[in-house]
């Protein structure tokens, strides 16, 4: 289930969170990969809110983002295992289904072909409208020494000699995942941590009486 948000209504709350780290989806070929992001920035641009994201020339994103120009950007709410944005930022794409590995829960998407991902449940839909490379004589020497040292290659997953790309996306949607919920039988019941009771079916006449099958949150 998503809930449809006003995004600018959300841009503190996105600010904050790209302090932490987001994740940002990209999908082309039928290849879906992701990878942590903690520059960006929201926006209105052109009359339209956009979400500008700022991806290395050598990076997998790069590429796929080529292929298919368009990306989700998924941001946590509440607690998040911090160890999803340390291998999402830390591993290429090239080398790893970091999806699989980190076993998240791909979402369909509303607009786009790019799926959100239910772990990071405010999910900013973006389709790519305008696209600019760093120029890097326009850069102030302090943040090319310190962002983009020479000799250092584009296989390195942190700082290196590549530049960014910013990629300007127009959210076409923007919304909140709830949390899934599946219909279990009356045979089954529940406790506290979530074991199922031996023998229930022993029980199955008087469930049917007192408990009959509802809507009950997955844990």
């Amino acid at each position: 289930m998503k809930r449809d948000v006003d995004v600018l209504e959300f841009a503190s709350e996105v600010e904050k969170a790209l302090r932490q780290g987001v994740l940002l989806t990209t999908k082309a070929g039928g290849r879906v990969n992701t990878m942590t992001i903690g520059w960006g920035s929201l926006g209105v641009i052109w009359g339209r809110a956009v979400f500008t994201a700022y991806v290395r020339e050598g990076r997998l994103t790069r590429a796929l983002l080529d292929e298919n120009p368009e990306f989700t950007v998924n941001i946590p709410r509440g607690r998040l295992d911090r160890g999803i944005l340390g291998f999402a930022g830390s591993r290429s794409g090239r080398d790893a289904d970091k999806i699989a590995e980190l076993g998240l829960t791909l979402e369909d998407p509303v607009t786009v072909s790019v799926p959100a991902i239910a772990e990071l449940p405010l999910t900013l839909e973006c389709k790519v409208i305008y696209r600019q490379p760093q120029e890097p004589m326009l850069l102030d020497d302090r943040f090319r020494r310190a962002f983009y040292p020479e000799g250092v290659p584009s296989t390195e997953c942190g700082v290196n000699e590549d530049r960014h790309i910013a990629y300007y996306g127009e959210i076409v949607a923007a919304y909140i995942i709830g949390r899934r919920r599946r219909r279990l039988p009356c045979t089954t019941l529940l406790i506290a941590n979530h074991c199922r009771v031996p023998y229930a079916h022993l029980l199955l006449p008087h469930l049917r009486q007192r408990h009959p099958a509802r809507d009950v949150p997955l844990p």
